[in-house]
């Protein structure tokens, strides 16, 4: 297992490409003055021992060696054994709307994006609970399992999208009935659902099956994601808008938040309903509901004994600079006398 402290850097890596187009600019400005100074043919007479490759053969080192800079700052690091430990607290799955009414831009960026960043506050904001991830339009299917790595958790969330599922609609209830599985029996813990919608349920039987859930001992939040006033389902090529969903008239598909539906299907899952649209307030609250939960003690599995890397990559840094200073940018003599090209001396 892997893991990286501190990813931020990675952004330094940005600044490789910038380097590359200032010096293919210095290049051509290099040879734009040769050619005014001289020909070419004057300018190898003049400098023999120029070397038109090792220039470009030292920027490459210089471009490598700042890279595992980067990547030693970024310091990944190693698990070297797995442990098993006790942790205690609760059960939780969070069940995402991945519909193309997700797509509606009425909360910024969109509603998918916006439920994504809700979840990621909230692991963040998780000690030692277990989560779950389903996604779900109109099937649902497992996106993670119970787990107490986060980390995975929060790559899985972030490759999720509208395209996920090829039946489309919003299928709550089959939602709550997966969610029903992710739950151990054997464990006695406290289980919560937290379903993040637009609350456009298709199916229309939800309350039924959340409160069959509610009876197994899982309690359902809802978190609705969207306004009321709504907006139009945007359909994307490649990321840009081409037009929006139109229904059988013609008419342009306005998507609305429908926190009614949602706060029935929490009312009969003994839970509640929570506004999503300021992500401060949902992490709060969903701070408190898991306060107030009583926690269980249960065993896990989790990689210990993490080792930096950042040495192997500072050395492997340290080592290119030292070889791009002693690169001199003159031809070397022994490929000189190879005579690769065959060339006439005298």
């Amino acid at each position: 297992m892997t893991i990286l402290e501190e990813e931020k850097y990675f952004w330094l890596l940005l600044i490789i490409p910038i380097l590359v187009v200032i010096f293919l600019l210095l290049l051509l400005w290099k040879r734009k003055h040769q050619q005014q100074f001289a020909s070419k043919k004057m300018l190898e007479i003049l400098s023999p021992e120029r070397s038109g490759f090792k220039p470009v053969l030292k920027f490459i080192i210089l471009l490598l060696a700042f890279a595992c800079i980067i990547v030693a700052l970024v310091n990944p690091k190693i698990g070297t054994k797995m442990e098993t430990v006790k942790r205690e607290g609760v059960d939780i799955v969070f069940a995402i709307d991945v519909s193309k009414s997700m797509e509606a831009e009425d909360i910024a960026p969109n509603r998918l994006e916006k439920t994504k960043q809700l979840v990621t506050q909230i692991i963040n904001n998780l000690a030692s609970d277990r989560i779950g991830i389903i996604a779900y339009a109109g099937s649902a299917f497992p996106q993670l399992p119970i787990t107490t790595d986060y980390a995975s958790a929060k790559m899985f969330l972030q490759a999720m999208n509208t395209d996920m599922v090829s039946s489309q609609g919003t299928a709550i209830n089959e939602a709550i009935n997966l969610a029903t599985t992710y739950y151990n029996d054997d464990d006695q813990t406290s289980r919560v659902l937290f379903i993040i919608s637009d609350g456009e349920d298709h199916e229309g039987n939800s309350e039924a099956i959340a409160k069959e859930a509610a009876d197994k001992g899982i309690q359902i939040f809802t978190i609705g994601v969207g306004t009321p006033k709504g907006g139009p389902i945007p359909m994307k090529v490649n990321g840009v808008i081409r037009s929006y969903k139109k229904d059988q008239n013609g008419e342009t598909v306005i998507t609305k938040l429908n926190e009614g539906t949602l706060e029935d299907i929490a009312d009969a899952g003994e839970g509640e309903y929570i506004p999503g649209n300021v992500t401060s307030q949902v992490t709060e609250k969903v701070k408190e509901v898991l306060l107030n939960m009583d926690k269980t003690e249960f065993e896990a599995k989790q990689f210990a004994d993490y080792q930096s890397q950042y040495q192997w990559f500072l050395g492997v840094g340290i080592l290119l600079l030292l070889i791009d200073i002693f690169l001199l940018e003159r031809k070397t003599a022994w490929i000189k006398k190879l005579n690769l090209f065959n060339e006439r001396k005298g």
